[in-house]
């Protein structure tokens, strides 16, 4: 029986895709690379986030979640970080009907030039992570969508 992992979205099979992986026996983490190259222009006041493809899905159990974070060294060596800090792949977003579940990190470019990532580059790290639920929650909904899908829930 399968637990948790990661798989590669039909749309980027056979493009040298790699699924991620940790880099130390105790690394909490595991290394997510752009699957394409993407350029993130210099941030302006009221520009949206740059979308980085990352040609990945994951699995996981009901009660876990993957968090993306930004690496540490994202600011200093890039100049990318995220907008939301964190993002949230929740268990029911594996093989949604939008989108298959694939993973895209938003970030945005903290330099005064344009930012080129390169297919292959981490440019984020994903931990899964066991989370609790409040005895009040009644909530039976499914998810029917994609990325941003649980607004129109």
């Amino acid at each position: 029986m399968r637990t948790r992992g990661f798989e590669i979205v039909k749309e980027y099979e056979n493009k040298d895709i790699h699924i991620p992986v940790r880099k130390t026996k105790f690394s909490a983490a595991y290394d997510i690379e752009a699957a394409e190259d993407v350029v993130l222009p210099s941030f302006q006041k009221g520009m949206k986030p740059t979308l980085i493809p990352t040609g990945l899905k994951a699995y996981m159990q009901n009660d876990e979640v993957l968090l993306i974070v930004p690496r540490s060294s994202g600011p200093k060596k890039q100049g990318i970080t995220f907008p939301h800090n964190v993002g949230v792949i929740d268990s029911d977003y594996y093989n949604n009907p939008d989108n298959e579940g694939h993973i895209f990190i938003q970030c945005i470019n903290l330099k005064e030039e344009d930012v080129y990532i390169k297919k292959g580059e981490a440019v984020g790290q994903a931990i899964f992570q066991k989370y609790l639920i409040a005895d009040e929650d009644t909530s039976d909904k499914m998810r029917m969508g994609g990325f941003g899908s649980t607004d129109q829930i």
